[in-house]
């Protein structure tokens, strides 16, 4: 019993940074490798169609599944997998404020983005009251709610961390809302002849209504230049409304979190540090104290952090919980989105 206690102490070591780092390693280059496969995999359709329907982002977190499904990692793979989920994921968000300049917004006029505020308000709170009719909780409505009204994956990734929604929550709400974005894509040019649009019409009404960018870029090549370059702005405008949501979403979260633990809590609790980082790059931006030249390695860069943070995300998935929530999920991503591309269509008829 003696030699027992004695030995204690001693088997006790304290873990140096080397260490937290070593643990580190293998669970962040198995998220590198996966999101290595994704982006082969968008080149390879890229290649074959010119335009990456399915974006490596979407591929990482479904590879992820696949692997989870067959393949639960083990203990020595978990560090670092939390940390590609958590922490690279906070470092993509603020990076990408670094691609963001308010000028080009101020400049394309009051009445447009008064609208596309409008639309995005809207969409978000009958997304998040349909999403909590249909049953679902409270942080998985906000994914949605977010996906579906601001720019799909992006938001969802961005808003998670904040809420400190679930790796099951974020990937319901990505997985699903992928599907309908690829279908947006290939479904809304249908949409030219059938309501009679003018391009500036089709490029307003893409840049509302899909999610990603290069989403934008694919449905409105088809349509010409000029539905291409109005889609892309619009859509620009909607990504910077992440900015005062993600914000208002952070002070409502840290109450939830205050109230619940009775304790008070500074400004940088409020506000989480990526948050910061993000307004403050977008100013630096807009201010051109950041060169245009940073802006396409640092776009680069967060696109594979946050890729890398997707397959993360996918390998913590238990395809099981998803399978019990799938349906509700759908019906509320369904709904949402034909919501917001009934108010996209009022509104480009109004901008004649």
């Amino acid at each position: 019993m003696s030699q027992n206690q004695a030995s204690s102490p001693a088997d006790t070591k304290p873990v140096t940074a080397a260490g937290r780092i070593a643990a580190l390693i293998p669970g962040i280059l198995l998220c590198v490798l996966v999101a290595g496969v994704s982006a082969l995999l968008e080149r390879a359709e890229l290649g074959m169609f010119e335009h990456p329907y399915v974006e490596a982002l979407v591929m990482a977190i479904l590879l992820g599944m696949a692997v989870r499904s067959f393949w639960k990692p083990a203990p020595r793979w978990q560090a670092g997998i939390a940390f590609s989920a958590k922490q690279l994921l906070e470092v993509a968000v603020m990076l990408l404020g670094a691609s963001i300049s308010f000028a080009a917004i101020a400049a394309s006029g009051i009445a447009l983005l008064a609208s596309i505020a409008a639309v995005v308000v809207v969409a978000l709170c009958v997304s998040f009251g349909l999403s909590r009719l249909l049953g679902l909780s409270t942080r998985l409505s906000i994914l949605i709610a977010c996906g579906n009204s601001i720019c799909g994956n992006s938001a969802i990734a961005a808003v998670a961390p904040i809420i400190g929604a679930s790796n099951d929550e974020i990937a319901s709400s990505i997985s699903f809302t992928a599907i309908l974005g690829v279908m947006m894509v290939l479904g809304l040019p249908l949409l030219i002849p059938l309501l009679q649009l003018s391009a500036t019409q089709y490029g307003i009404l893409a840049g509302l209504t899909v999610y990603a960018v290069p989403q934008v870029l694919a449905a409105t090549v088809p349509a010409g230049l000029v539905s291409t370059q109005i889609g892309t702005l619009v859509k620009l405008m909607r990504v910077l409304m992440l900015g005062p949501v993600v914000v208002g979403l952070s002070l409502v979260a840290s109450r939830w979190q205050s109230d619940a633990k009775k304790t008070s809590v500074g400004f940088f609790r409020l506000v989480p540090w990526f948050i910061l980082g993000f307004l403050a790059l977008a100013t630096l931006r807009s201010l051109e104290i950041v060169p245009a030249t940073v802006v396409g390695p640092v776009t680069t860069i967060t696109s594979f952090l946050t890729v890398v943070s997707m397959a993360a995300l996918g390998l913590g998935v238990d395809v099981r919980v998803l399978a019990n929530v799938g349906g509700r999920v759908t019906a509320a991503v369904t709904l949402s989105l034909m919501l917001l591309l009934g108010i996209s269509i009022a509104l480009v008829h109004w901008f004649k």
